[in-house]
């Protein structure tokens, strides 16, 4: 059986992630800890952790990074960066680390989104001289915008279209028409939607509309532990969920 060492495991996703491990988590992070009743051991932080475990699953903030990259690089622990936010800085020591050991780094852990991932490419792709929207949706407390999943997308058409594509963020103040090298990025806040991704190819006298709802946590609670399980037999270098849907996918 895996043992896992669950970052953020008292948060939402931490809770989900226990729930879906079925006894796997064999320890867990959490700066809110404070003798809380948990089935596993708890640490306040990374720096602090002393056991023994397969592979390391984050959902916890961007600021954990520096202590779990160092316990992960010393125990050459896979770890699956399931986190949002990060600053290039942040960016740039995941690189680093992932010369060393297995990571993976997704902004969003469901493998629906990866697959619509896929698509949105292959889209972007063959549909020639077609306009490219993106809206996102989340509940009202997320902090970030746009979403991390929403950049995901862009970066999958845009690798598709060329360096001459842009990303922009609403159209606020503008005063001009929409340019071909454009992709519109909208994000919606508000409620409880636990997450919704759009994207739109709006062609001459057609549209072709690819849209991803997340229904409730727990799907990204399994592709976390997917994620963690793919990592298990693997190299060092950096990975992301696509790979986990193209090996699934064969």
């Amino acid at each position: 059986m895996m043992k896992i060492l669950l970052g953020g495991a008292l948060g939402r996703m931490g809770r989900e992630v226990t729930l879906a491990a079925d006894g796997q988590i064999a320890f867990g992070v959490d700066v809110a800890y404070n003798g809380q009743p948990c089935d596993y051991p708890v640490f306040n932080g990374y720096e602090q952790f002393t056991g023994k475990a397969d592979v390391i699953i984050d959902f916890s903030r961007p600021d954990a990074l520096p202590e779990l990259l160092k316990l992960a690089v010393e125990n050459k622990m896979p770890v699956v960066l399931c986190a949002t936010g990060y600053t290039d800085v942040e960016l740039k020591s995941i690189e680093e680390a992932a010369r060393q050991i297995p990571v993976l780094r997704s902004a969003n852990m469901s493998l629906g989104v990866n697959v619509l991932q896929e698509l949105v490419a292959m889209a972007a792709r063959t549909l020639e001289g077609y306009d490219i929207e993106i809206v996102e949706k989340h509940h009202r407390m997320k902090a970030d915008s746009p979403s991390g999943t929403a950049l995901m997308l862009y970066e999958a058409a845009q690798k598709e279209k060329g360096p001459q594509t842009e990303p922009v963020y609403g159209r606020y103040g503008r005063a001009e028409k929409r340019t071909n090298g454009e992709i519109g990025i909208h994000a919606v806040r508000g409620g409880t939607v636990t997450g919704e991704h759009e994207v739109g190819f709006y062609g001459s006298g057609e549209q072709v509309i690819l849209t991803h709802r997340a229904e409730n946590r727990a799907l990204f609670a399994q592709g976390a532990l997917k994620a963690a399980r793919y990592l298990l037999d693997k190299p060092a270098g950096l990975y992301s969920m696509r790979d986990v849907v193209r090996e699934m996918l064969g």
